[in-house]
């Protein structure tokens, strides 16, 4: 600009208005120096629109599939530890404001497919991002019915509202989490179905992309990939564990092998822990197993999937399945697809949760 004592040197992305302004008479050094202060300021400015519009992105990747007009729910909007006795460790849940500052981006897929059972569909799943007294939460869940879909169905509608609105919550979610199974169980008891009829649930929380609350009953299943070490984070509750099957004989029920040489309690269900069935229940119960996890830089993927994928794939084949994989509905397609061609003929459901 003739007459100026300024170059003008555009900053950002093509047409970007901000203009840095270096003098005619600066030395190379003063350049060096403006364009160093410049880029360190970019830097914060960028960390500060990532934390912004992490919600934005979330939403824009949430990969969402929906099978027969099913409503998934999704709104939009280092060491684990189980713990068995909320008097012993209630697990409170505290994120500052430095953590939050520190997330990466997170985004998530599902898939889900009607197996050749000839019973219709009826894995339900959860795939949501929720904000809640300033936190930002991913919800994430598996349902898989079995004699009729109604529980699963009725757990996708309620249940996280349930164990997001108990009081003790935050202070204590291990207890939170027990009690909205207990109580939504005997809703589903009451209300939604007979003697027959129930469903596994696994239900993960992600807060602030920090820490992880997990619970499950059943035999659906939720794994967590950090740095390439696995680790599943749920515990399958099945008949031929011996400390399942003292469950259930502690509650003068009884293990046998039924069709298909499955064990199954009284002969009949293929798993010790489960919403509904009632003619079973007092055999059986829906107190849930419940993990805290640290999420941290190395975490890579949550996988959440029902026992249709697990009971063709190990953790480890799962987990080498989706390496190298960028989206979670990719990601989720591509381990369905595994599952079918290892010959699972039962429904099933995928829910893969990407840390980019």
């Amino acid at each position: 600009m003739e007459g100026s004592d300024f170059v003008r040197i555009k900053r950002g992305k093509s047409g970007d208005p901000d203009i840095i302004k270096i003098r005619r008479t600066s030395t190379p050094d003063d350049v060096a120096s403006v364009l160093l202060k410049e880029r360190e300021r970019q830097e914060v400015y960028g960390a500060g629109r990532e934390i912004n519009s992490t919600a934005e992105r979330d939403e824009d990747d949430a990969e969402d599939e929906y099978y027969d007009g099913d409503d998934t729910g999704d709104k939009d909007e280092d060491d684990g530890e189980v713990v068995d006795d909320p008097e012993e460790d209630g697990g409170g849940v505290e994120v500052s404001v430095g953590d939050q500052k520190q997330q990466r981006r997170v985004s998530h897929g599902f898939h889900l497919v009607e197996g050749k059972m000839k019973h219709g569909m009826e894995d339900y799943l959860v795939a949501e991002n929720r904000k809640m007294d300033g936190h930002n939460l991913g919800l994430y869940a598996i349902f898989d019915g079995h004699s009729g879909r109604e529980v699963a169905e009725y757990l996708q509608s309620h249940l996280f509202d349930n164990i997001l609105s108990e009081p003790d919550f935050w202070k204590n979610p291990v207890t939170a989490f027990k009690k909205a199974y207990r109580d939504t169980d005997n809703d589903i008891l009451e209300n939604v179905v007979g003697a027959r009829g129930g469903s596994t649930a696994v239900t993960a929380i992600l807060i602030d992309q920090k820490q992880l609350l997990v619970a499950n009953v059943g035999d659906s299943r939720a794994i967590l990939i950090q740095r390439g070490n696995i680790k599943q984070i749920t515990v399958d509750h099945e008949p031929d564990k011996e400390e399942e099957r003292d469950l259930v004989e502690s509650k003068g029920g009884f293990v046998i092998k039924g069709p298909g040489n499955v064990p199954r309690v009284d002969g009949q269900l293929a798993m010790t822990r489960a919403f509904g069935d009632a003619k079973l229940k007092d055999h059986i119960t829906v107190e849930p197993n419940v993990t805290i996890e640290k999420i941290d830089k190395d975490t890579d993927f949550i996988i959440l999937a029902s026992d249709g994928l697990w009971k063709v794939m190990s953790n480890e084949v799962v987990a080498e399945c989706i390496r190298g994989i960028e989206h979670g509905k990719k990601a989720a397609e591509e381990l369905i697809t595994e599952a079918l061609m290892r010959g699972s003929p039962d429904d099933i459901s995928c829910v893969v949760v990407m840390f980019h």
